[in-house]
């Protein structure tokens, strides 16, 4: 009896499994039904967004909670396109995302003959984000590509990659292939380059840390390096909760004066894994962030260190690899005695308490009541005032524990369907969605998603009538306010016509109540009264 031979799409659902990956998210659509051909009796869950951005965004959240990446099935054209936006947040913010798509047949590509969701070259248009785009044409090569794909996304500065298999391809039989994800080997600091930070570290009395998303899942190894160089360490928003409860931690924005004015009486200041963007350290676009002459950046991307401010001393490797290495040598550079580390780590938590000012403290206090409530949550953010506010300080109680799209790309839409991913990654800890009502109505249909899936999230609309936030900048530039007070549907209405439970709060000890109260996935509206 001949054996059945698995076709491109069959044979890729297996590989996808031996790399350990169980969930996928994806729409599905005529020209990738053969992707799903050997999906229903395999160990892998699909989870259908409303909407393909939603996809990425779901696979984003799901990254960012697991470390492992997460993987979207999309249609050609339109499917792919709506995958952009995700793709370029997750790049912007070194997230591993595999993103694979559907192609027009080999023998229409480039004829531009009006066929479906035909675009004039998908991969290049892909390739604008995507830190590799590649379009599998023999199915015997389906191996090799994906362990490209799994070493692009995980060796390196992590971020999205791209796959594109053409409708006729996705068909052919596929030979028996061997894959295995390719090990992750960190490149090491040099002998020379261990002994020059040496020698600056054990050097200075008033050192500094600056920790960005590249310190994520190295905490351990960060305490113990900001131990021995008795050093405040300073978290971007990507790192918040890396140094938890610590005395050392200090969950502020570079963008504080306060912080700026710590950097700046610090006669040594090591860049750890983060890129040193604006958004981070010049949030108010004021030019006022300035980093000491002596200043150690470590960073695995080769161009991230180009673009650096020049630096005493520039190393390119992998993070846990540099601090595992310096604490092998410690004895000739740590700090002895009580140092005031601690004392200088603590005055700065102050003041930038001080600096942030009454509004944005209340939502800050806002931010630790609902951590208060539900001690193992994941705070998924949009740009909304509740995260703006947590972006200049927040105590998040564990990395991961705070991430959101206020930073860097900035997209709107992104808090709804991460929080499902990062719920879905994490079984166990919910996921609060911070949203505003504006924000919110980019992807608000996956309130269904989630009911579908039974995703554990509250979503948290912070109602302050349209794009506060934008409306301030326009008439604070002297702009008469206009677009900016979209109108808002019932949101407990939509939250009911999906089947989730809502309820509408003015106070935080109602908004408290209600996380405790609700079952999940549910919607909390909190009416911002003092903007109403």
């Amino acid at each position: 009896m001949a054996t059945h031979s698995p076709t491109v799409g069959e044979a890729l659902v297996t590989m996808l499994e031996q790399a350990g990956v169980d969930t996928v998210f994806g729409i599905p659509g005529v020209h990738t039904i053969e992707l799903y051909r050997g999906l229903a009796a395999s160990s892998i869950r699909h989870v259908t967004p409303r909407h393909e951005q939603g996809a990425g965004f779901m696979a984003d959240g799901y990254a960012r909670v697991t470390g492992r990446p997460g993987v979207c099935f999309v249609i050609t054209g339109p499917g792919l396109t709506n995958t952009l936006t995700a793709m370029a947040q997750a790049r912007a913010d070194s997230i591993p995302m595999l993103v694979i798509s559907g192609v027009n047949a080999t023998t229409t590509l480039g004829k531009g003959r009006g066929h479906l969701h035909e675009l004039p070259d998908q991969a290049a248009l892909a390739s604008s984000v995507a830190l590799w785009s590649h379009m599998l044409t023999d199915p015997s090569q389906l191996g090799s590509v994906l362990q490209k794909a799994f070493a692009t996304m995980t060796s390196g500065r992590p971020g999205p990659v791209h796959i594109e298999i053409p409708t006729d391809v996705m068909k052919l039989p596929a030979a028996d292939q061997a894959f295995e994800v390719p090990a992750s080997i960190p490149q090491r600091p040099t002998s020379a380059e261990l002994a020059a930070a040496a020698e600056l570290c054990a050097g200075a009395r008033k050192p500094a840390i600056l920790i960005g998303g590249g310190a994520v899942r190295l905490g351990d190894a960060v305490r113990r390096f900001a131990e021995a160089l008795d050093a405040p360490v300073i978290s971007t928003t990507n790192a918040r909760g890396i140094m938890s409860g610590h005395p050392l931690d200090v969950p502020a924005s570079p963008s504080l004066t306060c912080v700026r004015e710590m950097l700046a009486g610090s006669d040594l200041v090591l860049a750890l894994g983060t890129e040193l963007g604006p958004t981070d350290y010049d949030m108010y676009e004021d030019g006022g962030f300035k980093l000491p002459s002596n200043l150690i950046r470590v960073d695995i991307d080769a161009n991230q260190l180009a673009r650096s401010l020049k630096p005493e001393l520039a190393i390119k490797a992998g993070l846990g690899a540099f601090i595992e290495d310096m604490l092998a040598e410690a004895r000739t550079w740590t700090q002895q005695g009580p140092g005031e580390g601690g004392t200088r780590a603590d005055t700065v938590r102050k003041s930038a308490r001080s600096e942030i000012g009454e509004a944005y403290l209340g939502h800050i206090e806002l931010l630790q009541d609902i951590w208060d409530a539900l001690p193992d949550a994941t705070l998924v953010g949009d740009s909304t005032q509740l995260v703006y506010a947590g972006n200049m300080f927040v105590d998040a109680p564990r990395e991961t524990a705070w991430f959101n799209s206020a930073t860097g790309f900035g997209t709107l839409g992104y808090a709804a369907p991460a929080a499902i991913g990062a719920a879905l990654g994490h079984p166990g800890r919910p996921a609060v969605a911070l949203l505003g009502d504006g924000g919110f109505q980019f992807t608000l249909s996956e309130l269904g998603s989630a009911r579908d899936c039974g995703a554990d999230v509250a979503f948290l609309v912070w109602n302050n009538a349209g794009y506060r936030e934008i409306e301030t900048s326009m008439t604070g530039s002297s702009i008469t306010p206009i677009g900016v007070t979209p109108s808002a549907p019932d949101f407990s209405m939509v939250a009911a016509a999906y089947g989730l439970t809502a309820r509408q709060v003015r106070s935080r000890d109602e908004l408290i109540a209600a996380l405790k109260q609700m079952p999940r996935p549910c919607l909390i509206e909190y009416l911002d009264t003092e903007d109403h």
